[in-house]
């Protein structure tokens, strides 16, 4: 079995291989059925996988789909569209009563959509030059015909309203879901869509109010004293680094003092857009989430300054004053108002107050990186829970 760099055994999927390949045929410009056939078909039958094609319908089909599938039958899921349809895959696995099993069936994400962030993080890890489009699909089929996996985090998000959802990649508040969502109108265009987006709310730059707090990555962990862990009666891991939503954050937690944003942004791969290259310390496991956030004030100049930088991951070396990167292990989103759109991993939610905590290694993805040990999952530290501490990290 081949090794990884630091000499552990490397997973592989077995030979032969079968897949099940759930395709959304009006994903990005609607191409994906065409370029299945095309380009991803032929390189399966070369590498003696074999396959079965499901096409999406609707919206939350692959979730239903994955949720009463016969996951035995396959070796691995492939995921052909956006990185919305790896969201509802992910989130049907884990809706089901066997979840801890469902969510280490190997997953592989095929470019499809218009952003593509997940496939590109994949090709990024597998040492390969950053390409859009077929090139990029090209990359990451030829990841699934040698068919190397690696452990990647999963985030735990828990809402206002009660719900409870898992999240592969982000989450956005402010500016950067706006873009995301309001130039949903412009999906024919592919990836374009998004500079446009960008430019069209640069014109109406504006300015979001919240509370913003995390658990910097590292830090020690709070004992959750009063009722239960959150999650402990739901599918899927204990969150115990969470208090409910009403109770303040533990004392061990930095509350942001501003209350005016540009942006908040929690990432879990390098990758935000196959161009956007917006976390270049990422390595998608380690159990870190990685969050940004832009304070109110900042030009719209060196706003697109940062944007452009983003294509080539040079955006940290402008020195922005207004933005501020905190590797985190656990974070709360307080919205002031229902201004500005929230997004996971691209899907649109109700602008609410979230929190969430991340799961180190909880999936396997196709990948072309050495594999890498996961960080344990974080072990709650006995500390007192008075008021939360305010101090700036930047």
């Amino acid at each position: 079995m081949p090794s990884s760099q630091d000499g552990h055994p490397r997973r592989l999927l077995p030979r032969p291989c079968r897949v099940l390949v759930l395709l959304n045929p009006r994903g990005g410009t609607g191409k994906a059925l065409h370029l299945f056939q095309n380009r991803v078909q032929p390189m399966l039958q070369e590498a003696g996988i074999s396959f079965q094609l499901r096409q999406t319908e609707w919206r939350n089909h692959a979730r239903e789909l994955v949720r009463t599938e016969d996951l035995s039958s396959w070796d691995a899921l492939v995921v052909m569209s956006g990185d919305g349809l790896m969201h509802e895959v992910v989130n049907g696995l884990m809706e089901r009563p066997d979840w801890e099993t469902a969510i280490r069936k190997p997953l592989c994400s095929l470019p499809a959509g218009s952003g593509n962030a997940l496939a590109a993080s994949v090709n990024h890890y597998a040492g390969n030059e950053q390409v859009t489009n077929e090139d990029l699909l090209t990359n990451c089929t030829l990841l699934l015909c040698h068919g190397g996996l690696s452990p990647m985090n999963l985030l735990s998000l828990h809402t206002a309203s009660g719900s409870r959802l898992f999240s592969v990649l982000s989450l956005g508040w402010g500016f950067v879901a706006d873009v995301d969502v309001e130039s949903e109108k412009y999906r024919c265009l592919g990836k374009i869509r998004f500079t446009l987006g960008t430019f069209l709310r640069l014109a109406a730059l504006r300015t979001y109010h919240g509370t913003l707090s995390y658990l910097p990555a590292g830090a020690p962990s709070s004992k959750i004293s009063a009722g239960s862990p959150l999650g402990l009666h739901q599918p899927g891991p204990v969150d115990s680094l969470l208090v409910p939503l009403e109770q303040p954050v533990p004392e061990n937690w930095t509350v942001v003092p501003d209350r005016e944003f540009v942006l908040v942004l929690a990432l879990l791969h390098s990758h935000l857009g196959s161009e956007m290259y917006a976390a270049p310390m990422a390595k998608g496991t380690g159990g870190v989430v990685h969050l940004f956030y832009i304070r109110a004030g900042v030009p719209r100049a060196m706003l697109l300054r940062l944007f452009m930088a983003m294509e080539k991951g040079t955006h940290m070396d402008l020195n922005c004053p207004n933005l501020v990167y905190v590797p985190v292990v656990a974070f709360r989103l307080e919205p002031h108002d229902a201004r500005g759109t929230l997004t996971v991993d691209g899907e649109q939610l109700a602008s609410e107050a979230v929190q969430g905590q991340v799961h180190p290694g909880r999936f396997q993805l196709v990948s072309g990186c050495p594999e890498l040990k996961p960080c344990p999952e974080p072990i709650p530290l006995p500390c007192s829970e008075n008021s939360a501490s305010s101090e700036f990290t930047s």
